[in-house]
C-alpha cells in the first residue's frame, strides 16, 4: 500500500531506497506506480523505446527476496531507465541491478548517429519535458527526458561528446560524466554517469557504478574553505550566446557569493577539440598523430590549470535547445567534448532558464578522479537554487513555471 506521502512517483531515488529497505514501501509498489506512470506520461513524451512491465516485476519481486534475507540494498527498488544503447548488459547497468534498480525499459537514442541530440522512437521524437517542440538533447535523449518528467528517478547515460551533460542541460536536471577509464566503455572517449533529478540521486548512483563515497559530500557543501575556480564562457573557441552565459555566470555567482567558490582569475585558451575527436572517431582512426598532438597541447594547458585551482566552470551548452529539425550548422558540443578528449570529469547543473523558457545548464569540471567536488558544488547550487520539474501534461510551446 502507498499514501500520498509514499507515492512511488513523486520519490526521490534515495527515499525509495530508503522506504523499502525499511519495509515502508513494497518494491511490487513502486513497479506498478511506475508503469503507470510511464503508460500515461509517455504517450506524449515519448522517452522510452521499449517498457519492460514483465521484467520489472520479476525483479521487484526478486528484491523482496534478497530483502527478507536480512540484506540491505544501495538502491532497493529504485526504478531506472536504461539507455538504449547501453542496455542491461554494460558495466554499470549490472552494478546497479545489483544494488536493487529495478529495469523499466530503454530509452531513446538518435537514429544512426548516436552522438545527435535528437531522440527517435517508432512513435515519433522524443519530447523536451518543459517544451514539446524542443529537443531534450542527446544522445541521452530518453533518459534524460523520462527523469525531468518524473517517469523514473534514476536513467543510466553514456557521454562520448557531451550526450550526458547536453540533455541534462536542456531538460533541467543533473548529469555527470565520469572520469574517462574508472568504468569499461565503448571507447576512450566515452564515460558513463547519472540522469538524475538530485544531486543525492546522481551521488548515490556513482558510489555504487564506480565505488565512491560521494553521499559524505552532501549534508554541508558550504563546509570547509571554498573551492578555488575559474569560469570560461568559451575555453577560448566557442561561439556561445551571450544570455546563455550570462545564465550560468549567474548561477555560478550565486556559489561565489555564498562562499563555496574563490574566482581565480585565468584566460584559459583551449584548442578547438573538434578535428581531433572526430579523427579519433573514424573508424579506423584518421590523422592519428595530429589528433594526439591537439589532445597533448590541451591536456597541458588543462594540467596547468588544475594544479592552481579546484574547478573550471563554463556553460554546459552554447545556446538553448534547438527544435526537431535539429541544431542546423551549430554545434551542440561545443563546450563539452574537450572533456571526452581530456577525460575529466565533469558536470551539467540547472542554472535557470533561456529566454524561450528552455532550461540552461552550467557545467563544472574536476581534476581526474575529483568526482566528490562536483557533488559538492552541484549540492550546493540545489540547495541555493532548489530545481523546479515541468508540469504535466507537457507544455507545447513554452516553459509552465
Amino acid at each position: 500500500m502507498t499514501s500520498a506521502d509514499t507515492n512511488p512517483a513523486t520519490l526521490d531515488a534515495v527515499t525509495v531506497a530508503e522506504l523499502v529497505n525499511s519495509r515502508q514501501l513494497c518494491p511490487t509498489d513502486v513497479v506498478e506506480a511506475t508503469l503507470e506512470r510511464v503508460a500515461t506520461a509517455d504517450i506524449e513524451l515519448r522517452a522510452f523505446r521499449e517498457v519492460w512491465p514483465d521484467q520489472a516485476r520479476r525483479a521487484a519481486y526478486g528484491i523482496r527476496r534478497v530483502l527478507d534475507t536480512g540484506a540491505h540494498l544501495p538502491l532497493a527498488g529504485v526504478p531506472l531507465a536504461v539507455k538504449a544503447t547501453e542496455g542491461l548488459e554494460s558495466p554499470q547497468a549490472r552494478r546497479l541491478l545489483a544494488a536493487g534498480c529495478i529495469p523499466i525499459g530503454a530509452t531513446s537514442v538518435p537514429r544512426g548517429t548516436t552522438w545527435q541530440t535528437w531522440g527517435y522512437t517508432d512513435r515519433g521524437p522524443t519530447t523536451n519535458p518543459w517544451r514539446a517542440d524542443r529537443s531534450p538533447g542527446g544522445s541521452s535523449a530518453g533518459s534524460a527526458a523520462a527523469v525531468a518528467a518524473g517517469l523514473v528517478p534514476l536513467a543510466t547515460g553514456n557521454d562520448g561528446a557531451g550526450s550526458i551533460r547536453i540533455p541534462a542541460a536542456w531538460c533541467g536536471i543533473v548529469g555527470i560524466k565520469a572520469t574517462t577509464g574508472r568504468l569499461p566503455s565503448v571507447d576512450t572517449l566515452n564515460a558513463p554517469g547519472p540522469l538524475a533529478r538530485t544531486t543525492a540521486d546522481a551521488a548515490a548512483y556513482l558510489d555504487v557504478v564506480i565505488g565512491t563515497d560521494l553521499a559524505a559530500h552532501l549534508s554541508d557543501p558550504f563546509h570547509g574553505p571554498p573551492m578555488r575556480a575559474v569560469w570560461s564562457s568559451t575555453l577560448g573557441y566557442a561561439d556561445v550566446d551571450p544570455q546563455i552565459a550570462g545564465t550560468a555566470r549567474d548561477a555560478a555567482d550565486r556559489l561565489a557569493a555564498n562562499g563555496l567558490l574563490q574566482w581565480i582569475p585565468h584566460n584559459l585558451v583551449l584548442e578547438d577539440p573538434a578535428p581531433a575527436w572526430q579523427a579519433l572517431r573514424m573508424n579506423p582512426p584518421r590523422h592519428h598523430a595530429a589528433a594526439d598532438l591537439l589532445r597533448a597541447r590541451n591536456a597541458h594547458q588543462l594540467a596547468g590549470l588544475f594544479a592552481f585551482t579546484d574547478v573550471l566552470v563554463t556553460p554546459t551548452t552554447p545556446y538553448e535547445a534547438h527544435g526537431h529539425a535539429g541544431p542546423g550548422d551549430r554545434v551542440n558540443v561545443a563546450l563539452t567534448w574537450a572533456f571526452n578528449l581530456s577525460g575529466h570529469p565533469a558536470a551539467s547543473v540547472p542554472a535557470g532558464f533561456a529566454a524561450d523558457g528552455t532550461p540552461v545548464g552550467l557545467q563544472i569540471v574536476a581534476d581526474y578522479h575529483r568526482e566528490d567536488l562536483l557533488v559538492r558544488a552541484t549540492a550546493a547550487l540545489q540547495l541555493l537554487q532548489p530545481w523546479p520539474s515541468p508540469r504535466y501534461p507537457f507544455h507545447p510551446t513554452g516553459s509552465p513555471l
